[in-house]
């Protein structure tokens, strides 16, 4: 008998020619979209290896995860961990074996059950170390400063909200950390004068110091003013700094450019000049909540030739001092008046007519303004690429037409709760960059102008259109079929809003945030097309959808893989449909007040599902119902309970809504002008 021979089938496969050099090119024009690297990596072995050894950031999203996706990138450079609460010592040994000649950056900002030994395994193996995010760590101590002090390329660090480093720890990292350029120290409540002035002698290389709620005082101002690199400085809330440091400090060689001074309320008009006096170079200043704008300040902002932008939201201005900002700022470009009382149509308008190079303006609730108003900034500053109008209900819909026809450069509009109306709507339309569009509680708007807006506006990525009661699914369709980049759109409280139009969104591949709370016509089918059709959907409102059961979460635990928060309150959800959601591995947080079908074990059952749970909003009924052990157990995790003990809310009409809340708010107008 004759053996028939073997015949090996080989088949040519192309993707063989291709050298590891040229995937990693094409991996890098995919770093957009981690679908496309994930499809990629499924392709063949070969590929699934290329992209392993490629990627150079990771960030897993849950806490177990973390070693298998060790074993997988070798060559991490960038380590996020804000996703995943719970990293013990256990972990970053693991993270300092296995990056210990790549690592060059590490998160722990939203991390806990970690010590001080912990962060030193990561300091002492991880010798190319330049970044360290520690913020939240409230266990760390000092002995945690003296491990971060071995880091010697550390360039950027920082410690928000860790709140037992002293000033001897930071003195530690200021001898051991010479190379800093960036050191956040914010709600560092034992930090004072000694630390921040230790360390600014020390490290004569930084660029940014963020010193925000800390005990400081005018003592360290002068080492801080003579950083010669020094280009950011925050000192929100430093009750410390006051009038009389500033009137003594001498002219530094700083070369700062942002300077923050939100909620300093010891810093006034008498010792502001003697700051601007000092800091020449300056490009940005913020005075947010600080003290009255007059003519006295605005004129020592004469010293800052170099300044662009100016933040002054909750102060009181006064005409003058909006004049002599007018005059004095000459090369400004970004003004931000939000909620200021005094600004009037004079004030505004005279300093508008003298900065025709003004790309961004924040009027916010500035309600004595009106249509003379939005008349001179149009005129004026025909560059505007933003312009934030919101509550600004005393200005006419004749006024809004304006905007479309003089600022065609406009990439952001907020237009929430005025008068704007349909032909306003479709003036602004005629803006082609426009990619930020906030129509909230806007009662005169209609589906003809949105469906213009659809027509012309196909950058649009964000729309905002809030308890807008004139729209209907005919505009959504428009919008979607329009606006291939759209990626957040909220349609709270549109009444007339149904499916259809989550069926026409599930087109709009990029969409990652929908709001449809209030929406009483939205039913499960319309959730399950959403799901279908927005793969990257990573926030879903459906609050008092009623018509939404456990029917419309089957499909989100299918398909909706990327979903990190969901609001279900009064829905029809049950036990079976909330246990359901526990396919979904990024889910992070969840509300899920007033339920009628959820029952405490079942909550119980699906929460212990849901392992990747950081933050759960209950009602407070349901805390006396919890096994102690339980509540311990997902403590550990990471996960933080927030108890609502809030009664049943019923619908209430939109027009008694839109006057009540503009009755509270001019209410609150009145006391601050007081």
């Amino acid at each position: 008998m004759v053996k028939k021979s073997r015949v090996v089938d080989w088949e040519f496969n192309p993707f063989d020619l291709l050298s590891d050099e040229i995937l990693f090119d094409i991996l890098d024009y995919l770093d957009h979209n981690p679908f496309d690297k994930k499809s990629f990596s499924l392709v063949c072995k070969d590929f699934y290896r290329v992209e392993s050894r490629h990627r150079r950031v990771l960030k897993p999203l849950r806490s177990e995860l973390l070693i298998r996706a060790i074993d997988r990138y070798p060559s991490v450079e960038r380590l996020d961990l804000s996703s995943c609460p719970r990293i013990t010592d256990d972990s970053l040994a693991a993270i300092s074996n296995a990056y210990k000649f790549c690592l060059r950056s590490i998160d722990l900002s939203r991390s806990r059950f970690f010590s001080n030994a912990g962060v030193s395994n990561v300091v002492v193996n991880c010798k190319f170390l330049v970044e360290i995010d520690l913020s939240n760590a409230t266990e760390l101590t000092d002995s945690g400063a003296v491990a971060i002090s071995k880091a010697s390329n550390l360039e950027k660090l920082w410690l928000a909200r860790c709140k037992l480093i002293t000033d001897i720890g930071i003195a530690r990292i200021g001898i051991g950390c010479r190379k800093l350029k960036l050191i956040n120290l914010t709600w560092c409540l034992g930090v004072g004068d000694l630390g921040v002035d230790f360390v600014a002698v020390k490290c004569k290389e930084i660029r940014s110091f963020d010193l925000s709620y800390t005990t400081i005082t005018n003592k360290c101002l002068p080492s801080i003013l003579n950083l010669q690199y020094l280009e950011e400085l925050t000192l929100v809330g430093c009750l410390g700094i006051g009038d009389e440091g500033l009137a003594t400090l001498e002219k530094g060689r700083t070369s700062l450019k942002t300077l923050n001074l939100t909620n300093c309320d010891n810093v006034t008009l008498w010792g502001l000049p003697y700051l601007t006096s000092r800091v020449t170079c300056l490009s940005h200043l913020n005075l947010t909540n600080g003290s009255v704008v007059t003519e006295a300040i605005a004129n020592s902002l004469q010293n800052l030739p170099k300044l662009q932008s100016i933040k002054l939201d909750g102060c009181h201005v006064t005409c003058s001092g909006l004049e002599a900002i007018g005059n004095r700022c000459i090369l400004l470009r970004e003004l931000s008046l939000s909620k200021c009382s005094g600004v009037t149509d004079e004030g505004l308008s005279f300093l508008v007519k003298k900065q025709k190079e003004l790309r961004k303006l924040d009027i916010t609730c500035c309600r004595k303004i009106t249509q003379i108003s939005v008349d001179n900034v149009t005129k004026s500053c025909t560059s505007l690429t933003s312009l934030k109008m919101e509550s600004c209900y005393l200005i006419s819909k004749e006024a809004f037409t304006l905007i479309g026809e003089r600022c065609h450069h406009l990439e952001e509009i907020d237009l929430t709760d005025t008068e704007v109306d349909d032909a306003g709507l479709m003036s602004i339309s005629r803006c082609k960059k426009l990619s930020s569009l906030r129509l909230g509680i806007c009662y005169n708007l209609t589906d003809n102008s949105l469906i213009q807006v659809g027509k012309i506006c196909r950058e649009l990525v964000e729309l905002d259109l809030y308890r807008s009661m004139g729209i209907t699914d005919l505009s959504i369709a428009a919008i979607a079929s329009g606006c291939p980049r759209l990626e957040m759109i909220t349609l709270a409280y549109c009444k007339d809003i149904t499916d259809t139009s989550l069926v026409s969104l599930s087109k709009c591949s990029r969409l990652s945030v929908v709001e449809i709370r209030g929406c009483s016509s939205i039913s499960s089918a319309g959730i399950s097309t959403i799901a279908l059709g927005c793969k990257q959907l990573t926030v879903l409102d459906v609050k008092k959808c009623h018509n939404v059961d456990d029917a419309g979460l089957l499909p989100l635990t299918n398909f909706s893989r990327s979903l990190r928060q969901i609001n279900l309150s009064y829905c029809s959800i049950t036990d079976v449909g909330l246990l359901a959601l526990a396919n979904i591995a990024c889910l992070q947080s969840m509300t899920v007040l007033h339920l009628k079908g959820l029952s405490a074990d079942g909550l119980v059952a699906a929460l212990l599902a849901c392992s990747g749970l950081r933050k759960v909003k209950l009602h407070a009924s349901f805390k006396s119902l919890f096994p102690q052990p339980f509540l311990e157990h997902m403590e550990s995790r990471g996960c933080l309970f927030q108890w609502r003990d809030k009664p049943v809310q019923d619908g209430v009409d939109p027009w008694v809504w839109r006057h009540t809340a503009r009755m509270n708010a001019n209410i609150m107008y009145l006391l601050d002008e007081v």
